[in-house]
């Protein structure tokens, strides 16, 4: 049954990916409900993640024999498909690393390359959910100044650049992730002095004036719960993104546009907090054709008082 599923995506999404330039895209997203796994081609590889709701000791055997049928019904070898299994860690959304391999290999999204990682995390280091954001972000971006902030491996800073950012900053508390955001910027020839990275914890970085000055554009993607022990204080975005959202809209020009996303199935924007009388819910808008989940992610594009 999910092996037909999937082949009969894949015949329909495969015109709709090259016209696209994609070579990274979701198979099946949780179609079936007896079947709870998020199936994507990374470039001739499989990426299957199965969702928090059976037993591990009934789960792993299972996923393996269809991560095998899939593989055999698709071409891939045994060694390119990845299996994960994603339950919320203990006190929150971190996960550790799975591996230390360090293998990165590329992909191509809308003619730029992003470097990916499929077997030493949960996450791959791409949020394919993300790609329209990411193209509303590059439009927007001619002559601007971006901050991304949060940025993981850089995907937004990348895109900006593309769309020919005046200049980008890209933060996150990872130096993994800062270095990897800068390999994928190198890889797509941006580098030089308009292109900076700092690691620190957002807020940190703010307040010290770590990132200073002011933005016309900033990209905010915070993940539901943070307690690392780098940062001061934890992160639960449900209570803390008036605070987040108001301290990045203070670091923008008058008319300046702030894109906030986050993947909390539940999120409610507390509006009446936010210091902008200009907020467009862009959730559905940025839904890729792939993704069937309606929470996939809850997007927003605020605009400070010109």
């Amino acid at each position: 049954m999910l092996v037909n599923r999937v082949q009969k995506n894949r015949k329909r999404l495969l015109p709709w990916a090259k016209k696209e330039g994609l070579t990274c895209y979701r198979l099946y997203d949780r179609d079936i409900p007896e079947l709870p796994l998020a199936v994507d081609w990374y470039d001739g590889r499989l990426h299957i993640a199965l969702f928090e709701g059976q037993k591990m000791s009934e789960a792993v055997a299972w996923v393996q024999h269809l991560g095998a049928a899939l593989g055999a019904a698709l071409g891939v070898s045994r060694g390119e498909v990845y299996i994960k299994f994603r339950r919320r860690a203990k006190g929150g959304t971190q996960y550790r690393p799975l591996g230390a391999a360090g293998h990165l290999v590329p992909v191509r999204e809308a003619g730029l390359t992003f470097l990916v990682n499929l077997s030493d995390y949960i996450d791959t280091g791409l949020f394919l959910d993300h790609r329209i954001l990411r193209r509303m972000v590059m439009q927007a971006a001619k002559d601007k100044r971006v901050l991304n902030l949060f940025s993981y491996t850089g995907a937004f800073s990348v895109y900006a650049a593309a769309g020919g950012a005046r200049s980008t900053v890209t933060v996150d508390l990872s130096n993994t992730y800062i270095d990897w955001a800068a390999r994928n910027m190198r890889e797509n020839g941006f580098e030089g002095e308009h292109h900076h990275f700092v690691r620190d914890d957002i807020l940190d970085a703010m307040e010290s004036g770590r990132v200073s000055g002011a933005y016309d554009i900033a990209v905010m993607d915070p993940p539901t719960v943070s307690k690392s022990k780098a940062m001061r204080r934890d992160l639960d975005i449900e209570r803390d993104h008036p605070l987040l959202i108001n301290a990045v809209l203070s670091r923008l020009v008058p008319g300046g546009v702030l894109f906030f996303s986050n993947n909390l199935k539940k999120f409610k924007l507390r509006g009446d907090e936010i210091d902008c009388d200009d907020i467009e819910n862009i959730s559905e808008r940025t839904r890729p054709f792939d993704f069937r989940c309606p929470f996939v992610h809850h997007s927003f594009r605020l605009k400070k008082r010109g």
